[in-house]
């Protein structure tokens, strides 16, 4: 992931949905879009872990496979 903070512009690190800057201390929320179709992911989150669902055919994506922007 290559996501940087709007205010520094230090690299996010990935938590969840979540990019944390280190740098500053923000968290910043992301939006998961599906690798195939591109279009938002449905987040769903159960005993502490969280998947990804794409609602346009594709099933479940796994995290390592999600794309991350900022909205």
């Amino acid at each position: 992931m290559d996501l940087t903070c709007p205010t520094c512009h230090e690299p996010l690190t990935l938590n969840g949905d979540q990019g944390h800057c280190a740098h500053c201390g923000k968290d910043i929320a992301l939006q998961a879009l599906c690798p195939e179709c591109h279009q938002p992911l449905e987040v769903l989150k159960a005993c502490g872990a969280v998947d990804f669902f794409c609602q346009h055919g594709h099933g479940l994506i796994s995290k390592k496979r999600v794309e991350f922007v900022l909205p």
